[in-house]
């Protein structure tokens, strides 16, 4: 029973995400969390205002129970299956964290000096996560999708669009990693 609470290898995990993939597309659907962010808008009446939020939701029900499950598949995986919340990840990246002013850094499972209650009260976390947050919501529509939608479904689909997307996600993390996040932190 001890294996419920250790991360689940690739070899498991990869295949139950390919097995999704494939119930997914035998029935004529594609996975996305971004597309959900419309359904949830035209839920709460945005259709009203803009016209791009006019759109049948009760098409897209099933997927809302996607993110339900997201939600509260990761509510138990960090509270009831995890029993250590740092994450394993490099000891040269851990320095490097710690040299930018990230002392949880193989600590914590997310950077406290970005999510910790007190980050909130900092106006420059919130300015960085508010332009985060529309650049992201940008270039999901930009994109025509989301990370998870053009990666996990749209490759699995062989869509020629999303390969060129996960390419420029790639290229666009590298250079915010390595080129703006220095010069922000």
């Amino acid at each position: 029973m001890n294996w419920i609470f250790e991360p689940w290898p690739w070899y498991i995990a990869g295949p139950m995400i390919a097995f999704i993939m494939f119930l997914l597309l035998m029935m004529g659907k594609s996975f996305g969390m971004s597309a959900n962010l419309s359904t949830i808008c035209t839920l709460c009446g945005a259709g009203d205002k803009v016209a791009f939020f006019k759109l049948d939701w009760k098409s897209q029900k099933w997927n809302l129970i996607v993110v339900l499950g997201a939600v509260i598949g990761g509510f138990i995986g960090a509270n009831l299956l995890t029993t250590d919340m740092a994450v394993a990840i490099n000891p040269e990246t851990i320095t490097d964290l710690h040299a930018l002013g990230f002392k949880s850094a193989g600590t914590s499972y997310l950077p406290l000096k970005l999510f910790a209650n007190n980050a909130l009260l900092s106006a420059q976390n919130i300015v960085i996560l508010a332009i985060g947050g529309i650049l992201v919501g940008f270039g999901a529509r930009y994109a025509g999708g989301c990370t998870s939608g053009h990666a996990i479904s749209g490759l699995s689909d062989a869509q020629l669009p999303s390969l060129i997307a996960v390419i420029g996600f790639f290229i666009g993390g590298l250079a915010m990693i390595h080129i703006l996040f220095p010069l922000i932190f």
